[in-house]
């Protein structure tokens, strides 16, 4: 027997392909940490303690919540269908040095889109990035450079670094498709507008590397993906 909620959802979904709609749900989910949440590990500040040891420096590469959330886990559709490219930030993105530390700590970018290297520091920095498919860059960025611009064409998962501070280090996500979100401190997400359909969901961790787990999207609202990492 229909409810009022199912025949709702039913008119929905016809009045959607009469109208030539692309039916497209959202993959809301939590990403969680088993086991015991490790103690992030303070780093010890070598250079320009003037501006660097200002704030207390941790290691941000495994960031568990009180309820084991993990942070800054990006998840992204990994065999989306329907061609669609990332579009370009409404603000341009940045890779801030502020503080001799990358903020933010890990970031999804579109791919091909120019994004902004900022030194907030007045002091040297060198930022080197680790690209998988892009072209690598080595730049040194004086206090008189507040502002480089950057580019990564492909898709991409890029560690940064700052030949200059060695702790610093971040992640730029270099995002192909649409279909990506990152973890807040809770470690939840939401992927919104999915095209209805199958695919392979897949979540990566800088410390905990790549897994994944099969979905489908319903036509009209979400489904729920609960994630989660093996404690190591």
């Amino acid at each position: 027997m229909n409810t009022p909620r199912t025949t709702a959802a039913l008119v929905a979904v016809v009045a959607a392909l009469a109208a030539g709609e692309v039916l497209a749900g959202d993959i809301v989910g939590k990403v969680k940490y088993a086991g015991t949440p490790p103690v992030p590990a303070k780093i010890q500040v070598t250079k320009d303690q003037a501006v660097c040891g200002k704030a207390e420096h941790v290691d941000e590469s495994l960031i568990v919540g009180a309820d084991k959330g993990l942070r800054n886990v990006v998840v992204d559709i990994a065999d989306p269908k329907d061609g669609k490219k990332m579009p370009p930030a409404a603000k341009k993105p940045e890779i801030d040095q502020n503080g001799c530390k990358f903020i933010p700590h890990v970031q999804i970018v579109p791919a091909g889109q120019e994004i902004d290297i900022v030194n907030d520091d007045g002091i040297l920095h060198n930022i080197h990035t680790f690209p998988k498919t892009n072209t690598p860059f080595n730049k040194a960025q004086p206090k008189f450079k507040k502002v480089m611009p950057g580019n990564f064409e492909k898709p991409d998962v890029v560690q940064i670094k700052c030949d200059v501070h060695s702790w610093m280090q971040g992640w730029v996500i270099v995002a192909g498709h649409p279909y990506y979100a990152l973890t807040d401190a809770a470690g939840n997400f939401k992927i919104s507008d999915v095209p209805a359909g199958s695919y392979t969901l897949e979540y990566w961790q800088e410390k905990l590397g790549k897994q994944t787990k099969p979905i489908t999207v319903p036509a009209t609202g979400s489904v729920t993906a609960d994630l989660e990492y093996a404690a190591k």
